[in-house]
């Protein structure tokens, strides 16, 4: 009989995320079933996602959507999440079911995971190497948060908040403006 708190070995995790109807994250071995989000989250992300995929028309970078799953690798173990958004401009394998390489990433935040995605999930996502910017999206205002990799190697953290603000991504030449990000969400609601 196997342990009750026996961790899961990835290949694992992997086949059980092709069959399964809900997503779960994977930390060195402990899987966790996400959380369902609001209309208003998925709003906000798939905003994000036609903004992104509208300008990277025609240029090498691609923008993912949250069904592809991000892999980081630590020296000890292996995690896997799944973002609201990346983008990518050095792709895996097209038979992979993730991307080892982001260079934008975007959370929507909700009051659910907001903790995991400003702690656990920024702190991970900082250690890839390949990444330069890391976008928390506020569900509930139009805010978002940025931390853009600085020329030191180190990440800078930048605020963006209203309708009229632009956020300027010249690592992946595009822009997010806010007015598109936050079309069509309703904040009286």
């Amino acid at each position: 009989m196997p342990a009750l708190n026996a961790l899961i070995p990835v290949d694992d995790y992997l086949a059980g995320e092709l069959v399964s109807d809900v997503k779960h994250e994977y930390l060195g071995g402990e899987v966790h079933a996400m959380p369902g989000a609001s209309n208003r989250h998925n709003k906000v992300a798939m905003n994000t996602l036609l903004t992104l995929g509208t300008s990277l028309r025609g240029k090498p970078c691609r923008p993912f959507n949250s069904d592809t799953k991000v892999r980081i690798h630590y020296f000890n173990h292996t995690r896997f999440y799944y973002p609201d958004a990346m983008v990518v401009c050095d792709e895996n394998r097209d038979e992979d079911q993730w991307q080892d390489r982001p260079v934008v990433i975007v959370e929507v935040l909700s009051e659910s995971t907001r903790r995991t995605d400003l702690a656990e999930k920024r702190d991970a996502y900082l250690t890839i190497p390949s990444l330069r910017v890391l976008l928390f999206a506020e569900p509930d205002r139009p805010a978002l948060i940025v931390h853009r990799r600085a020329t030191d190697g180190g990440f800078v953290r930048e605020d963006y908040t209203g309708l009229d603000a632009v956020v300027l991504l010249p690592e992946i030449e595009s822009s997010l403006p806010l007015a598109e990000v936050y079309e069509g969400v309703d904040f009286g609601r």
